[in-house]
This record gives structure tokens, sequence and C-alpha cells, in this order.
């Protein structure tokens, strides 16, 4: 048996300004962007070359859904973007405005800094030795 985790949603407040970081800021590309129901978008996207797990983006809709923008595991880092430069991205997202937690850091496991999304959501930044 093969089994793949195919997309994780995020939840986010408005499904553009969503777009808008994630192609902008963080490159990643437009895998779909299919109209549903009113008001309702399926908005898949990932890193340029990924061929792996995408975001989901999805819109709140709830006031209980609302409440988790920005910290939907607890304060925890959240994702894992992988990189096979890590100075590289680095550079080009702070050129790009996004904000670091922290200074880059050599780990056992590789070099690492936790960044944020737009609503605040915590990231590792990777490239793994």
């Amino acid at each position: 048996m093969m089994q793949t985790i195919a997309s994780v949603t995020l939840v986010v407040r408005d499904y553009d300004e969503a777009l808008g970081f994630f192609t902008g800021s963080l490159g990643f590309k437009v895998i779909a962007d299919t109209p549903l129901a009113v008001g309702k978008r399926w908005i898949l996207v990932a890193p340029p070359n990924s061929h792996g797990t995408s975001l989901l983006l999805a819109q709140a809709s709830t006031e209980e859904q609302a409440s988790r923008i920005g910290n939907q595991t607890g304060g925890r880092v959240f994702l894992f973007l992988h990189t096979d430069d890590f100075w590289r991205d680095y550079r080009q997202m702070k050129a790009r405005g996004i904000k670091f937690r922290e200074t880059p850091r050599d780990e056992p496991y590789g070099i690492v800094a936790v960044f944020e999304d737009l609503y605040g959501n915590q990231w590792d930044l990777l490239e793994a030795k």
C-alpha cells in the first residue's frame, strides 16, 4: 500500500490576501484556484518544483475557524519549508519582507530559522544535512 498526504489546510482570513502572500512573498505556485459554492474557492499552492504536499488555503467561514487564524498549532512551528540552499532563500525571503523570529542556526539536522507567514503561523526554513 502506498499513501501520501496530498494537502494540508491553512485557515486564512481572505483568499486573495493569502494567495498574494504565498505567491508573492514566498514564491509559491498556484496548483489550483477553482470556484466552488458562493464565496468558496479550492486554492492549492506549493513551492516551485515541489512534488509533494500542497497547502489548501481555506477562508474561515465561522468565528471558531477565524479564531485559529495565525495560531493553528498553539504556538508551535506549524510547517517546515525545506530548501536546497538555505542562505539563498533566507536572503530572498528577508528582501520580500518575511519576518524571521530568530537568527539562523546550525543544528545537527541542518541550518534552520523560524519565520512567520502573514498571519503569524510559525514555519521552519530548513536546509537538511
